[in-house]
């Protein structure tokens, strides 16, 4: 339990949305990630924010106008509804406050707060002024027009890709022997790249760089590895990722990773190696 003393004759200046200007909004525009976002007049904005990845875990963030001078932290509590009055609020815990920068919360206390966000009780931080040493500071989220935004908010985060950028930034596929055609785990690999693809248009270059094993000969090799990169740079291509984006070279026997006198070695060395890069 954290408590909270102010020092006395301290002013408590109070943030919040009225009831009228209460608005929670929501920004699903691709299923990289999602917002829910509440206006807080005359201070800043609270944000929850979900991406793409396997958890899909959710963070907080309070974006304020005025950024701390100092550091320190701010008290946080469920405070309940005005037709609740009477019940007590309930400490939630802390949020570091770090020196010019927004307040920020981890997966489990932002989680809470959107629960109590939807029994209709106002998550409020509390700080001391780092401007003014007689005053202190309450910003409250609003449980106003929360729950139909919630919800959306929530079938959004439903619909995100189970993996991340760095999940696809940097991957290894494997081809079949003598053949331009890929193994069925690495194929799979390639559509998760190409539906991410799908999603962002952020990306700053693909580097493609495809590699055979030493049997056959090596005229041949170096065509084979040169036309299984150039078949992933039009898969590429085809999910919207402009051509001069994409670099992609086909270097046959070189650079082996295994030895050769093995089909284990040789299925290593069968491979292309994919290398995105975002701004």
């Amino acid at each position: 339990m954290i408590s909270v003393v102010w020092p006395v004759h301290s002013a408590m200046r109070q943030y919040s949305a009225s009831v009228d200007s209460s608005k929670w909004m929501v920004d699903r525009t691709t299923r990289l990630s999602c917002t829910l976002s509440h206006d807080v007049p005359y201070y800043g904005e609270a944000i929850f924010s979900a991406s793409a990845s396997k958890n899909k875990d959710l963070t907080f963030n309070l974006d304020m106008v005025i950024r701390p001078e100092s550091y320190d932290f701010a008290g946080l509590e469920s405070v309940p509804p005005s037709w609740r009055a009477g019940m007590p609020a309930r400490s939630m815990g802390k949020m570091s406050l770090l020196k010019k920068f927004d307040g920020e919360l981890n997966n489990p206390i932002a989680w809470e707060m959107l629960t109590e966000l939807e029994k209709g009780y106002q998550p409020t931080f509390y700080y001391q002024d780092w401007n003014n040493k007689h005053d202190q500071i309450s910003v409250s989220l609003s449980s106003v027009n929360f729950k139909k935004s919630y919800w959306e908010f929530l079938q959004c985060r439903d619909n995100l890709l189970p993996y991340s950028f760095e999940d696809i930034a940097f991957v290894v596929m494997n081809y079949r022997k003598n053949s331009s055609e890929l193994t069925q785990s690495s194929r799979k690999r390639l559509d998760m790249i190409g539906e991410y693809l799908n999603n962002d248009p952020n990306i700053d270059s693909i580097y493609i760089s495809a590699y055979s094993d030493s049997y056959g000969a090596k005229n041949v090799n170096l065509n084979l590895s040169q036309k299984r990169a150039m078949a992933i740079k039009e898969y590429m291509a085809s999910k919207g990722v402009p051509a001069d984006k994409i670099v992609a070279d086909g270097f046959g026997e070189k650079r082996h990773v295994a030895i050769n006198t093995t089909p284990i070695g040789r299925e290593a060395n069968r491979r292309v190696i994919i290398q995105i890069s975002k701004p």
